[in-house]
């Protein structure tokens, strides 16, 4: 591997069409402080941490939980095996199911859709038991999907034995993980998200409000998930979109209702205030060029599958440099989409992400004296 080009991020930004005021770069300050077991802030785009407490301790969500039950049953619903209108008969382990409750009742029929605000809106248990039952014919065999999932998520540090949060010693997750859930989520079900944005839910006659503070103090919050037990304390999970820019914050074990709520808001606000993100390339835009030998063309583009962002403290896009790191020798033919090098994005001469470099184009084989020609050429230059 030999780098081939190194650029100043300006002219690799594709910002030619627009003039884009750079903030002064300034000192970033240290991430705010309170009492959490755990903590991460994250950006949705480009998934770079921004700032961290123990983020990949195992701890007890709660009702955080209810954010892969819900995963789930969008899952369901996108493959067509699942439908808002289909109606759910509830059992009576499910409206026996204690804590917080939607107030379903035992033999009536509740639609997927009410079922779903019960769970995210007003975190019902009862709902959460009912929905998991209907998807998978038992509770125990949905905390195995949920598994599954978990698993095809890359939620290395989580297990699920129930769909609810109900406290077991081994149900837990870590706030990486939960992180990497909630991105999924508004990432793969934009249309079904709306609903962690939705205040008040009333079912049977009851009026319930989102537990998610939030959702009244910051106009750019619109989801996710609070949860609490007297073991896990008081959880929240957070995500927020000002000017292009989407966080995501995960708290775990704070003291009350109001912490929970100002120490998302505090972490939000810090990721804000102090950093940027910007989208650096396009998928399938070309980002460098190279010479495939014995191919039917002499050159050959290469960029990334898909569209790669890059957060940076705030006033310092400017500084970035990318450099591609690419085989010395590319032989036909070449399938499009093969990984053949390496995007490196640093600052201040430290790596602070990397992409695969991909064909963007099939090289099929050159003639016959083409290839003999720079068979001779690749011996010269050995």
């Amino acid at each position: 591997m030999r780098s081939l080009l190194i650029f100043v991020a300006p002219l690799l930004l594709g910002l030619a069409q627009t003039t884009v005021a750079l903030a002064a770069a300034m000192p970033t300050p240290e991430p705010p402080s309170f009492d959490a077991t755990s903590y991460l802030l994250v950006d949705f785009h480009s998934g770079q941490e921004l700032a961290a407490r123990d983020p990949d301790m195992r701890v007890e969500p709660a009702s955080i939980t209810k954010l892969m039950t819900s995963y789930i049953a969008f899952s369901e619903i996108q493959k067509g095996n699942l439908s808002l209108e289909e109606e759910v008969t509830i059992s009576e382990t499910a409206w026996r199911t204690g804590g917080s409750r939607m107030f379903v009742e035992v033999g009536s029929a509740v639609t997927v859709e009410n079922l779903l605000r019960g769970i995210i809106i007003q975190s019902g248990n009862d709902a959460s038991v009912a929905l998991a039952e209907h998807i998978a014919g038992s509770e125990s065999a949905f905390a195995e999907w949920m598994n599954s999932y978990a698993r095809d998520l890359g939620m290395t540090g989580s297990n699920f034995v129930n769909a609810t949060g109900w406290p077991h010693a081994d149900h837990y997750v870590t706030a990486r993980d939960i992180a990497t859930l909630a991105k999924s989520l508004i990432d793969n079900f934009p249309e079904h998200y709306a609903l962690y944005s939705e205040k008040v839910f009333e079912y049977n006659s009851i009026k319930q409000y989102n537990r998610n503070k939030l959702l009244w103090r910051d106009d750019s919050v619109d989801g996710l998930k609070t949860g609490h037990t007297e073991s896990a304390g008081y959880c929240l999970v957070s995500s927020a979109e000002r000017d292009g820019m989407r966080l995501i914050s995960v708290v775990l074990g704070t003291g009350s209702e109001s912490a929970r709520a100002s120490a998302s808001q505090s972490l939000l606000n810090y990721g804000f205030r102090f950093f940027d993100t910007r989208r650096l390339y396009e998928a399938g835009e070309p980002i460098t060029t190279v010479r495939p030998w014995k191919g039917a063309f002499d050159a050959l583009d290469l960029g990334v599958e898909n569209d790669l962002y890059v957060t940076v403290p705030r006033g310092r896009i400017g500084d970035i440099v990318v450099q591609p790191d690419v085989a010395d020798q590319l032989i036909a033919p070449i399938q499009g989409g093969t990984v053949l090098g390496e995007l490196h994005i640093g600052l201040d001469g430290e790596r602070i992400a990397s992409e695969p470099l991909v064909a963007l184009r099939d090289v099929p084989k050159g003639g016959l004296w083409r290839q003999l020609v720079d068979e001779v050429r690749l011996l010269i230059a050995r």
